[in-house]
């Protein structure tokens, strides 16, 4: 066979592997942005999420504790004798705290 037969011959065989690859690139330049696009949106997303869990951890943390100090703190200011000096020193105390914060009203 001679060599330009040859190169003929391979044209259209060539030519079908070149639009193959071609084609090939295309889908794959396609779902590369489509990915990029969906990374970059998981991305932009997950920093208010991680925000609001640390929110929501930090106000759970903080409402436990200060309903655990306060509900034991009544329980136990309620199963002492109330008539006594300590109690009455508890009392003003927490009036003269309350006059304090709201300017005496």
């Amino acid at each position: 066979m001679d060599d330009a037969a040859t190169a003929d011959a391979a044209t259209p065989s060539d030519e079908g592997v070149m639009k193959s690859v071609a084609d090939g690139m295309r889908d794959a330049a396609a779902t590369a942005t489509e990915h990029a696009a969906k990374v970059r949106a998981a991305v932009e997303d997950a920093g208010p999420k991680a925000l609001r869990a640390v929110s929501r951890a930090t106000y759970t943390t903080a409402y436990t504790i200060s309903y655990g100090f306060v509900y034991a703190s009544v329980f136990i200011a309620r199963s002492l004798p109330q008539d006594n000096a300590f109690m009455h020193g508890l009392h003003d105390g927490g009036v003269a705290a309350r006059d304090a914060l709201t300017g005496g009203e």
